[in-house]
């Protein structure tokens, strides 16, 4: 027997399911937790907590940077697709269990 929160789940699905997987639109909903991971990196070299590191990056400034900002385009764009596209998978294995349980009944 399904729920009222099993049925409003199928209807919203149903009807947003499409929308939900395009590339543009996880971009949108997936870029807030990739961004706080790469400000946390920032802070990390800004207030200089790994000596090494501080040491490694004021020999070699220029180039560093360029590294870094290249890598946390990747984080972010990696995070972003990931995290958005295990969202929508667990949300469509839930929908098709929930519809095998409706046309079971």
């Amino acid at each position: 027997m399904l729920t009222d929160d099993d049925i409003g789940f199928i209807e919203y699905w149903n009807q947003n399911r499409k929308r939900k997987k395009k590339v543009w639109k996880q971009l949108a909903l997936g870029l807030p937790l990739a961004t706080v991971l790469v400000i946390t990196i920032f802070a990390n070299i800004v207030f200089r907590w790994h000596k090494e590191a501080d040491e490694a990056f004021r020999r070699e400034q220029a180039s560093l940077i360029i590294v870094l900002v290249v890598a946390c385009i990747l984080i972010v764009v990696f995070i972003v697709i990931f995290s958005v596209r295990h969202r929508w998978d667990i949300n469509e294995q839930h929908y098709k269990e929930l519809m095998a349980k409706k046309n079971k009944q």
